[in-house]
């Protein structure tokens, strides 16, 4: 049994993804065996500070050598570690990562905007919809969003904004790059009247869950806006504790919802599709094409 890793280093959470892969059908196919999610929020260090704390560094350290275990139990054989906007922002980043190097001999690469994008798109989603609709594809993270036009099935455009949860949460996004990201978007979805939308990450997909819709349902505008509006009334320890949302997800899960919900109302977009994956699929995906195919 083949079985690959992925790590994604987040400015919200660390995400330990292990999978077992299968061929069928001349096809290789990845089932999830394991996901492990520590909320480390390194975001809140590297956009305030432009710096990870000692403490943030040392818990990562922690972190990678507890997935490196994991990976030696699990037999893993090939794994790809990325990070993402809170390292790509802190001065001290490539230090981390010299560090991580040397206390766990894991390899990890901070990545560029673009090529997290081309990372979340490696699930190729747009292969289970339908081609003839045009869909903005929109991935939410902790300090970025990563966006992606589809027509007919193929990427016409696709870029990366510095607009994120945390950095939200921690006043750390800056007007111009919502009129940025406002120009780019009016400007590439224009020629499409019908336009539909993907979301990715995990506070779309606890949306989803928390919305009742039937699996594969889009998620329409007028659910998710009166969801964002049930999420407001309530105090941050009213949606931990009446609610039951995680201390991490709770406070993270309301500019989520403003981020999908202006660049929905934006684009004229009145559904959007919630498939289960994130960056750690990608990375499974991105090493099944380089190792296998």
């Amino acid at each position: 049994m083949l079985r690959y890793a992925a790590i994604d280093i987040g400015s919200n959470a660390v995400r330990l993804l292990i999978a077992d892969i299968s061929k069928q059908d001349g096809k290789y196919k990845y089932k999830k065996n394991t996901l492990i999610r520590v909320p480390l929020r390194l975001g809140d260090d590297a956009f305030l500070d432009q710096h990870i704390s000692e403490k943030k560094s040392a818990d990562l350290v922690k972190t990678m050598a507890a997935f490196k275990n994991l990976m030696d139990v699990y037999h893993v054989s090939e794994y790809l570690a990325c990070a993402t906007s809170a390292m790509r922002e802190a001065h001290n980043g490539q230090d981390i990562v010299k560090l991580i190097k040397k206390e766990t001999d894991l390899t990890l690469e901070i990545i560029e905007g673009q090529r997290e994008a081309n990372i979340i798109y490696a699930n190729h989603i747009e292969e289970q919809l339908d081609e003839n609709k045009t869909y903005l594809y929109i991935d939410v993270g902790g300090g970025s969003t990563e966006l992606s036009v589809f027509v007919k099935g193929v990427p016409e455009a696709s870029r990366s904004f510095n607009i994120g949860t945390i950095r939200m949460l921690d006043n750390q996004d800056k007007e111009e790059t919502w009129e940025e990201m406002k120009d780019w978007v009016k400007e590439h979805t224009k020629a499409y009247k019908h336009l539909a939308g993907i979301g990715t990450g995990g506070n779309i997909n606890k949306l989803f869950r928390m919305s009742d819709e039937k699996e594969n349902a889009p998620l329409s505008l007028q659910k998710l806006n009166s969801m964002y509006n049930k999420l407001t009334s309530y105090s941050l320890k009213e949606r931990i504790h009446t609610l039951g949302l995680n201390p991490d997800r709770a406070d993270v899960i309301i500019p989520a919802c403003e981020i999908y919900l202006t660049l929905m109302k934006w684009t004229g977009i009145k559904q959007i599709y919630v498939p289960k994956v994130g960056m750690a699929d990608g990375i499974i995906k991105l090493l099944i094409e380089e190792k296998l195919d």
